[in-house]
C-alpha cells in the first residue's frame, strides 16, 4: 500500500522568544510554531506518528521512509514559505497579515442577503462601498447560490447579475474575485474588471476552466468540495476528514499546476461547509495550519454557515455574527491569509485588535533576564 504523510502545526505560539526561540514563522504571517505532528498513513490508517521541534525536525524527517522523505521535506519548507502580495491590477494584497475579503452576492436566494442586493443594485453598490471603506481587501462577488439543496443555476442568468456587479465594483477600483464555476462567467467578469476567480468546484465543474485560467494568467482559488456536479456537497464520504481535505487539495492543486497555471497563482480553501458534517467541519478548522504545508496561500470561507448555527441553538444566518468572528480568529490563529465574510466592518475590528496583539507579542518579553 502506499504511504502519505503529513505534517501538522499542533503548538502555536504568538512569538518565538515565548519559546526562547525555538518556533518557526508559519507561512510568512503573524503566527508561530513550536510543536509538529509527523503523521505517516497507509490504506488509511495511521501508522506513525511523531512530534518534533524545529531543533528535532531534521533528526524525525531523516528517519522516515525513502518513499515519503521527499514529500515531507517538501512540506516542511512549505510550512515556512512567505507568500508574495497578490497582485490584483492596482492593488497589492500583502499576505504577511490576514485580509478581508468582502462578500457580495447577487443572488435571488442568498442563505445570508435573501436577495436584496440583485433586485437593488443601487443597494449592492452602495454595501461594496461600505465594505471597502471598513477596511475589505477585495470583494468576492457570485451570482450562484450554493447552499445545501439550491438548484443549479442558468449560466445566462448568473452573466446577468454577476457582470454589471463587477462593472460597479471596479469603478470604485476595488480588487474583485469572482465566485463561480463557469468558464463563461469567468471570462466575462474577468473582461468586466474582475481579477481573481475564485470556484468552489476547483475547476472541476467544466474542465476547460483550467485551461482559460491559465490562459488568463490569473490568481484562483481552489476549494474543497466532495462534489462536482451540480451539488457540490454530494459524495462527503470521508475515511478521516482532515486528511482527505489535505489530499483533495494536493490533487486539485496538481491538476491545476499541470494545466498550466503557476502554484504561485493558486489559492486553497478547505471548504467549510460543504459537504461536510458539523464534527468534520470542527475538524477541518482545529487542523487548519496544516494545509499551509499544501504551499499555497489559505482561503477561509465560514461567516455565517450552518455550522454556527448548530452550535447556537439554530440561530439564523443574520445572528451568527459572534460565531464568525469567533472562526475568523480561529482561521488568524492558524495563519490563514484571507478570510472571506459577510460582516466586513466587525471581522476587520477583530483583526485589528488580534494583530495589534501579535505586535505587542513580537516586543512583550524584551525586558525579561536573558532576553
Amino acid at each position: 500500500m502506499t504511504k502519505s504523510v503529513y505534517i501538522r502545526p499542533i503548538g502555536t505560539t504568538p512569538s518565538p522568544q515565548a519559546e526562547h526561540g525555538n518556533a518557526v514563522r508559519i507561512a510568512g504571517g503573524m503566527t508561530y510554531a513550536h510543536r509538529f505532528a509527523v503523521i505517516v498513513r497507509e490504506g488509511g490508517a495511521v501508522i506513525d506518528r511523531f512530534l518534533a521541534s524545529p531543533e528535532t525536525i531534521d533528526d524525525v524527517l531523516g528517519d522516515l521512509s525513502d518513499d515519503i522523505a521527499a514529500e515531507a521535506e517538501r512540506q516542511w519548507t512549505a510550512l515556512r514559505f512567505a507568500h508574495p502580495a497578490l497582485q490584483l491590477g492596482d492593488r497589492s494584497i500583502h499576505l504577511d497579515q490576514p485580509q478581508v475579503m468582502g462578500i457580495l452576492n447577487v443572488t435571488p436566494d442568498s442563505f445570508s442577503d435573501g436577495g436584496e442586493f440583485i433586485e437593488r443594485p443601487e443597494a449592492g453598490r452602495a454595501h461594496a462601498a461600505a465594505m471597502l471603506e471598513a477596511g475589505a481587501a477585495l470583494i468576492d462577488i457570485g451570482g450562484e447560490s450554493t447552499r445545501p439543496g439550491a438548484a443549479a443555476t442558468w449560466e445566462g442568468d448568473e452573466l446577468e447579475r454577476v457582470v454589471p456587479a463587477v462593472e460597479y465594483c471596479s469603478a470604485m477600483g476595488a480588487a474583485i474575485s469572482v465566485d463561480t464555476r463557469r468558464p463563461a462567467v469567468m471570462e466575462a467578469a474577468l473582461d468586466a474588471g474582475a481579477h481573481l476567480v475564485n470556484d468552489i468546484s476547483a475547476l472541476r465543474y467544466d474542465p476547460r476552466s483550467r485551461e482559460f485560467v491559465a490562459s488568463r494568467a490569473c490568481p484562483v482559488v481552489l476549494m474543497h468540495a466532495p462534489g462536482n456536479g451540480d451539488n457540490p456537497h454530494a459524495g462527503g464520504d470521508y475515511e478521516a476528514v482532515v486528511f482527505d481535505v489535505f489530499d483533495g487539495l494536493k490533487e486539485r492543486r496538481d491538476e491545476a499546476i499541470a494545466a498550466g497555471i503557476p502554484q504561485e497563482r493558486i489559492i486553497l480553501d478547505p471548504g467549510i461547509g460543504f459537504g461536510k458534517s458539523l464534527a468534520e467541519n470542527l475538524a477541518v478548522m482545529n487542523a487548519l495550519a496544516m494545509y499551509h504545508a499544501l504551499g499555497c496561500p489559505l482561503l477561509l470561507g465560514a461567516s455565517r454557515k450552518r455550522m454556527i448555527g448548530a452550535l447556537s441553538n439554530e440561530a439564523p444566518a443574520e445572528q451568527r455574527l459572534g460565531g464568525s468572528i469567533a472562526l475568523a480568529i480561529a482561521g488568524m490563529n492558524a495563519g490563514v491569509q484571507l478570510l472571506r465574510v459577510h460582516d466586513v466592518p466587525q471581522t476587520v475590528q477583530a483583526r485589528n485588535v488580534w494583530r495589534g496583539q501579535r505586535d505587542a507579542a513580537l516586543t512583550d518579553f524584551a525586558e525579561l533576564p536573558g532576553s
